[in-house]
């Protein structure tokens, strides 16, 4: 049951982080796929740790992580990721949950989808306001935050999965605690 757990918390760790940034976390599968025992990617997903494949990914992480420092290039570049970023939920979704059990490939890239998809329509909402709120001024940092959350993520997920599990039910129980909590209007002097 722990094992089962882990394991999705893994599948839903990774996808979840790739709605930020699609290729930092490929990129960090592919190399602990191929340096560790940590994953174990299967067939076709152990193309991943590919040399050019994974030279690929780097380039295109230095790409998305300079390009979304810049305010407006920042929003070309999410309306652009707009697939990148669910596709590659959906594969890490995908590859991850191999360990699942019976899950078939067509569920995990629908729900890897639907995860990083999530994730990137937040994103995408959230960023002009971001541009717009602080002339622009705020979107490096913010995007530095982003790619904090998507490395700290990336690598909580495949080193203490159940920790993601545990954080998602939290944030779920702290929303509805938020979301139904009684509102009392402050008094006033």
């Amino acid at each position: 049951m722990i094992e089962i757990l882990t394991n999705i918390g893994t599948a839903f760790g990774l996808s979840s982080s790739a709605g930020l940034n699609a290729y930092l976390p490929l990129l960090i599968v592919a190399l602990t796929a191929k340096y560790t025992t940590l994953i174990k990617l299967n067939q076709p997903w152990d193309l991943m740790t590919n040399w050019w494949v994974i030279g690929v990914l780097a380039v295109l992480v230095v790409i998305e992580i300079t390009v979304d420092k810049i305010p407006a290039v920042d929003t070309v570049n999410d309306v652009l990721q707009s697939v990148g970023r669910p596709a590659a939920g959906a594969i890490l979704f995908a590859s991850s949950s191999g360990a699942v059990g019976e899950l078939h490939p067509i569920l995990a890239l629908i729900a890897g989808l639907f995860l990083a998809g999530g994730v990137h329509a937040v994103k995408t909402a959230a960023r002009p306001a971001v541009t717009a709120s602080t002339l622009g001024t705020g979107n490096w940092l913010v995007s530095l935050v982003e790619d904090v959350v998507v490395l700290v993520s990336a690598i909580l997920a495949i080193l203490v999965p159940l920790v993601i599990v545990l954080l998602v039910i939290f944030m779920f129980l702290a929303f509805l605690w938020w979301k139904n909590r009684p509102f009392k209007p402050q008094a006033t002097a």
